[in-house]
């Protein structure tokens, strides 16, 4: 890790792990939002806290007097997850990891930021989305690995058709696959070790469950 390493901290479902405190471990943090109340949480004062604050009670506000926050109006163009994101590469990040993106109450604002995550990764930034239960990484034309351990859960999630996918490291490998958009087939696979994924045409998400054993 790098100070290219930004954390952003989202008001999704977070709990804490040793997978998500490792790789958090020498970020910089910026929060967004309702996404502060993960600061204490995870043990960091985060150096830049932005968004329209309609999320954020004042007794939260209350207990990080020192942290700098940049106020923008409710009708704005952007969410508060883009905002903290922009302010991070302006910053120069080159790693991104959003705490609290996947789960919680807004499925709308979970979507958005696989969307969003997937938009970054096709800029060449590295990407990760955590709840310290839940992973996910977008997976585009070239390889990736994931060190995840035996037994545990993973799926990949086609954002469109995929052409010449390798799953390589899992109970149900594959080689040179075809998905089409929409399929299952890709769901639900479960990890032998460490996972190499190479891909040769799409974009997709690999979620994957890193405690979850029930597939063994």
């Amino acid at each position: 890790m790098s100070h290219s390493t930004f954390t952003i901290l989202l008001g999704g479902d977070l709990t804490v792990t040793d997978r998500l405190l490792e790789a958090t471990s020498a970020s910089r943090f910026i929060a967004a939002d309702s996404g502060m109340r993960h600061a204490a949480t995870l043990g960091v004062e985060p150096e830049l806290w932005v968004g329209d604050f309609d999320s954020t009670d004042a007794e939260l506000a209350k207990q990080w007097p020192g942290v700098k926050q940049q106020t923008y109006p409710p009708a704005k163009t952007e969410t508060d997850g883009e905002i903290a994101t922009a302010e991070a590469i302006d910053r120069g990040a080159a790693r991104l990891i959003f705490v609290g993106a996947l789960g919680g109450e807004r499925s709308d604002h979970a979507l958005q930021h696989l969307f969003h995550a997937m938009s970054l990764a096709e800029r060449g930034f590295d990407i990760l989305l955590t709840s310290g239960e839940e992973e996910a990484v977008p997976l585009l034309p070239g390889d990736k690995k994931l060190d995840l351990p035996k037994g545990s859960l993973f799926s990949i999630i086609g954002f469109s058709a995929l052409e010449g996918l390798d799953i390589v490291g899992a109970r149900y490998p594959l080689h040179n696959f075809g998905l089409p958009f929409g399929s299952s087939r890709t769901v639900s696979n479960i990890a032998e070790g460490p996972v190499e994924f190479h891909l040769k045409v799409g974009r997709a998400m690999i979620l994957a469950r890193p405690y979850d054993m029930t597939g063994t």
